[in-house]
């Protein structure tokens, strides 16, 4: 169970049954897909040690003067993979959309990236807010068009709610995905772009007017920070600058994840997923109280 959320890990898993979320502001759920991983594998791990690494956090926040546990947070465990992934993206689907009925925020814990795919499907935004090192427009990579290389493609191309993408912390990519980056439904904003003092969301994206899901692929973060990650990428950004972003979509935002954390490390990659989900709760926690 992650640390400070009511426990419904009995009441809903891929057994197929609905848990009773009618009372909760978010809903974490676990998605441990490990299939498509490229070169470290062992995102199937990802939501057990984001779960447990988050343990020794308080659970007082001064920032916001809150605690995690009031706020209204259930864990419904994890929706367990199969083989198919397609089949598997709509099962999830259904379990994050059963919280977005009960006007709960699913919160999805990965996982590889393909998982996002699932939760964009059940909130239906206009915008998708990712923090990545890659851009991930693949239209398909080693022939698998639900590869987490091309989860981004995915979204916009298969959702027909999204009108963007907007890629934060982007390093690398193919040639053919920087041309796909250049259309109009793509905004890519590098490491050093994101890092600069005069940097502002706001004039990127305009996340009063749209309604938006945001993703934290951890290798956005340089492999310093998190180096427990299938495909690390040097450049990347600071973990301030990821938290800082997370605080400012957080109030706006109807769907979250966190993915493509492995067991590859000591922790540091699942420590800071754990605490970017919290600095999430507690930022869109505190808009709702001020309304």
């Amino acid at each position: 169970m992650f640390p400070g959320a009511t426990d419904k890990r009995g009441a809903g898993d891929a057994a197929g049954q609905t848990a009773d979320s009618a009372d909760a502001n978010f809903v974490v759920v676990g998605a441990p897909l490990d299939v498509s991983t490229t070169f470290q594998p062992g995102t199937r791990f990802g939501p057990r040690r984001i779960r447990s690494f988050a343990a020794p956090f308080d659970d007082y926040d001064y920032r916001t003067d809150q605690h995690f546990s009031d706020l209204g947070v259930v864990d419904r465990g994890d929706v367990h993979t199969w083989d198919d992934v397609s089949e598997y993206l709509e099962w999830l689907e259904g379990t994050l959309r059963d919280a977005v009925w009960d006007d709960a925020i699913p919160l999805v814990l990965g996982g590889e990236h393909t998982v996002s795919l699932a939760g964009v499907r059940a909130v239906e935004p206009e915008v998708f807010v990712c923090l990545d090192a890659h851009l991930d427009l693949y239209d398909a990579y080693d022939g698998n068009p639900l590869s987490h290389a091309a989860v981004t493609r995915r979204i916009l191309e298969d959702v027909d709610s999204v009108e963007e993408a907007v890629i934060l912390g982007a390093r690398t990519g193919s040639e053919l995905e920087w041309e796909r980056a250049d259309a109009d439904d793509v905004t890519v904003v590098s490491p050093e772009t994101v890092a600069a003092p005069s940097f502002a969301l706001d004039d990127v994206v305009d996340l009063e007017a749209r309604s938006t899901y945001l993703s934290v692929d951890i290798d956005a973060a340089d492999p310093a920070y998190a180096p427990g990650t299938g495909t690390t990428e040097p450049f990347g950004l600071e973990a301030r600058e990821m938290r800082d972003i997370v605080r400012a979509v957080a109030p706006h935002a109807s769907g979250f994840d966190v993915v493509e954390v492995n067991d590859r490390d000591d922790g540091q990659a699942a420590s800071l997923a754990g605490k970017l989900l919290r600095e999430f709760v507690f930022s869109a926690g505190a808009t709702a109280q001020t309304q």
